[in-house]
């Protein structure tokens, strides 16, 4: 009788996640074009009324796998439309080829019309690099969902994948393979030290990169392919290598020398040994366990363990298969500060005392374990569940769901959790949440049916960089000049 009443529960639970989600959809000349970021009518919308590209990604995977895939295209073809197609020179106005972070329903005189925001009205005004990146994966998703390959073959939409791509290859002030970004400019989207080359929109840039490869078809668009082809094995190797922390790299890194020169140089980034926390570090790192930094450049390691980068790595096949069981094995053996009672945490450990005051510039929505410092995000709960199953660990993913189903639907959805284990609802979140009720919702749908990984998941680099890639492998690769 008690496992009948659980059942019912676990029920009782979707329904109401179903129910709110079909609430949040944004309609748009009558057509479904998108999902608002929030429906709670309690407190005043702000932005939370628009529909946000990074934010819809959860809602779009999640109505591809029930076959709901007119939204998703709807919201494809319209927000192509809002990218800028014409070369700017002003600094005020957004570039050619940028996806606009969100977008919302304006009504004027009986007509009705988009309008985008590419930053201009968001905290900090900074320009999202993510939206970008997120479409291309986005598309690449319904392609696989669909089969249909001759949404992506449209010539506006092989315009808007090489605009987006040429943003990304462009000739730039730097010699690293990976991207050089603003702070705020992902899903954290406020200051906390991620300026730089930032592990998630590495990893973005990455899962854009392949998907892009598959579709581009068009004649005129080999230069890019070329240089894609040219990028993708450097960024992989790359990253690998760079990026990866397990208790074998921090005795390397530990014993570093720094200020050295020319071609014989270990320490490429000149990494200053009083600058990493090694006996945090060793405590902490499990014996095999191990993840990808937060970020890497210049003088510069960023420990924290940031949850969205290393989840996304293991589903794209980014990171090595070794590699990914090392992640999980670390997700596993310290759950309690990664997932504690609601998953899963956005980064972790979070900045305190002078750091956060310096790093932050006392940010008072990023207080220590709170919103983007450190505070619980449900929303990647769909992430943890697909790299839980792409490692063979969906147990992982079942106990986060088992913690997170029943507080979710009594606590209406709130967008993020503070505190160290995730226990109080965030100090400023909404409720009713669209990526949270779709993280939970798309999690389930993942736990049923593991085919669906398909649609984020890239098994094999495309046959003709195969052979390229080999030379790039972690073991081989030589220090990046």
């Amino acid at each position: 009788m008690q496992k009948i009443n659980e059942l019912l529960t676990d029920e009782n639970i979707e329904a109401s996640a179903w129910e709110a989600l079909e609430k949040s959809i944004l309609y748009y000349k009558g057509r479904p074009v998108g999902t608002v970021a929030a429906y709670d009518v309690s407190v005043e919308a702000l932005n939370y009324d628009q529909c946000f590209i990074r934010d819809f990604v959860s809602s779009a995977l999640l109505f591809l796998i029930k076959g709901r895939t007119e939204i998703v295209r709807n919201f494809l073809e319209e927000t192509l439309k809002l990218q800028p197609k014409e070369r700017q020179l002003d600094a005020y106005k957004p570039g050619r080829g940028l996806i606009p972070a969100s977008f919302k329903v304006v009504s004027e005189h009986g007509e009705e019309y988009l309008e985008a925001d590419f930053g201009e009205h968001a905290i900090a005004r900074v320009t999202p690099v993510d939206s970008c990146l997120w479409w291309i994966i986005l598309l690449h998703s319904y392609v696989v969902a669909t089969k249909d390959f001759s949404l992506a073959y449209k010539p506006e939409f092989q315009t808007g994948i090489r605009l987006i791509m040429e943003i990304c290859l462009a000739n730039r002030f730097d010699m690293y393979p990976t991207l050089l970004v603003p702070d705020g400019a992902c899903m954290i989207d406020r200051r906390m030290g991620i300026y730089g080359h930032p592990l998630e929109l590495q990893v973005l840039f990455y899962s854009a990169l392949r998907a892009a490869r598959e579709m581009l078809i068009c004649k005129g668009n080999q230069d890019v392919v070329e240089a894609i082809d040219n990028r993708l094995p450097l960024l992989c190797a790359h990253i690998r290598q760079h990026y990866w922390i397990d208790l074998n790299r921090l005795n390397a890194i530990y014993r570093f020398k720094s200020e050295e020169y020319g071609k014989t140089a270990v320490n490429l980034f000149n990494i200053y040994v009083d600058s990493i926390p090694y006996y945090e570090l060793d405590k902490w790192l499990p014996k095999k366990g191990g993840y990808l930094a937060g970020n890497v450049g210049p003088s510069q390691l960023d420990t924290r363990f940031f949850s969205l980068g290393n989840l996304m790595a293991i589903i794209s096949d980014l990171a090595t298969e070794e590699q990914a069981q090392a992640i999980m094995n670390l997700v596993e053996e310290r759950w309690e500060d990664l997932v504690g009672d609601m998953p899963m945490k956005i980064c972790y450990p979070a900045l305190e005392n002078e750091e956060y005051r310096i790093v932050t510039g006392c940010d008072p929505k990023n207080i220590p374990w709170s919103y983007h410092n450190a505070g619980s995000w449900p929303v990647l709960m769909w992430m943890l569940t697909a790299a839980s199953i792409k490692t063979n660990k969906p147990y992982l993913a079942t106990k986060a769901i088992e913690i997170a189903q029943t507080r979710l639907f009594e606590d209406e959805w709130p967008e993020y959790y503070d505190g160290k284990k995730g226990r109080l609802i965030g100090k400023q979140s909404r409720k009713y949440q669209t990526w949270t009720i779709a993280g939970f919702l798309l999690a389930k749908e993942l736990i049923k049916d593991q085919s669906y990984l398909s649609l984020v998941s890239f098994d094999k680099l495309p046959s003709e960089l195969v052979s390229r890639a080999c030379e790039f492998e972690i073991s081989s690769v030589e220090p990046y000049r």
